[in-house]
């Protein structure tokens, strides 16, 4: 009993210092497993795609965007994605009844314009004569604050997607097709921090807007407007501080344990001092 005394009351001494309450220890677990972007109710989704990098439509994570096109033509969007998200782009085509076989393919670069891999997904697939529509997904790597200058890592900044058509008969070129793309983020927490974070994100235009800021100029060529619902992470901070601070408390509280358990009660009232 006097064990537990000593090892609940020096918790609760040492909550108050870390910030921690009751069941704050269960809440970096799980928010691994809940999406960082909810779906947008207010019909703003875009209607339209850009048909290279620089005219690429802008969308918000948990946006569900559309677009009509032809067979043949490149299609281009672009969403932001912060240190600590595990994008997953998911796009649908809608072909028309009648078309031969084609294949199509969904690419996603970042903000240096360097294609990234999906870890896994189906990125490409084709669709057989008279299929009606065909899915893509592509779940990219987990994107890191800092990464080396060699390294091709994703980073935080504006992603762009590239959907097309790889295989297709000159009959099909140009009939109409229907698209979909939607982007959702998995936070991944303090499993891929790391130690360091980017000047600035990749965001197109966002040096520009730096320099006009310091010469207190009005006038900044700005070529991208999106960012995370809460701004962009500095880099520094996530869970793994918490769990590093629970390891110590647990750590402090097992020496005093340990030391009352070996001390042993001390001695005995009728054992003279010195005997």
């Amino acid at each position: 009993m006097r064990i537990t005394r000593v090892l609940s009351g020096a918790l609760l001494a040492l909550g108050p210092v870390l910030g921690l309450t009751p069941g704050a220890a269960a809440a970096p677990a799980a928010a691994d497993s809940t999406p960082s972007a909810s779906p947008s109710g207010d019909g703003s989704a875009p209607t339209e795609a850009g048909t290279s990098f620089r005219t690429a439509t802008e969308i918000d994570q948990g946006q569900t965007a559309t677009a009509s096109g032809s067979a043949g033509d490149y299609l281009y969007w672009s969403f932001p994605a912060d240190s600590g998200q595990r994008p997953t782009v998911k796009a649908t085509v809608k072909l028309p009844e009648s078309h031969a076989t084609q294949t199509w393919q969904v690419d996603v670069y970042d903000g240096l314009r360097r294609r990234q891999a999906c870890q896994y997904g189906a990125q490409t697939r084709t669709a057989a004569q008279g299929t009606s529509s065909v899915e893509l997904a592509c779940v990219l790597r987990t994107v890191r604050a800092w990464s080396e200058p060699w390294a091709d890592d994703p980073l935080p900044g504006t992603y762009y997607v590239r959907l097309t058509v790889l295989d297709l008969k000159a009959a099909d070129l140009g009939l109409p097709v229907g698209t979909e793309l939607r982007v959702d983020s998995k936070d991944i927490g303090g499993a891929a921090a790391v130690d360091g974070s980017l000047a600035e994100p990749l965001v197109p235009g966002i040096a520009v807007e730096s320099a006009a800021e310091e010469d207190d100029s009005s006038a900044s060529a700005v070529l991208s407007s999106i960012e995370p619902d809460d701004g962009w992470a500095s880099g520094w901070w996530s869970d793994r501080w918490v769990w590093t601070a629970i390891g110590a408390v647990l750590a402090a509280l097992a020496g005093i344990g340990g030391y009352t358990l070996t001390r042993g009660s001390g001695r005995p009232r009728h054992v003279p001092p010195g005997a």
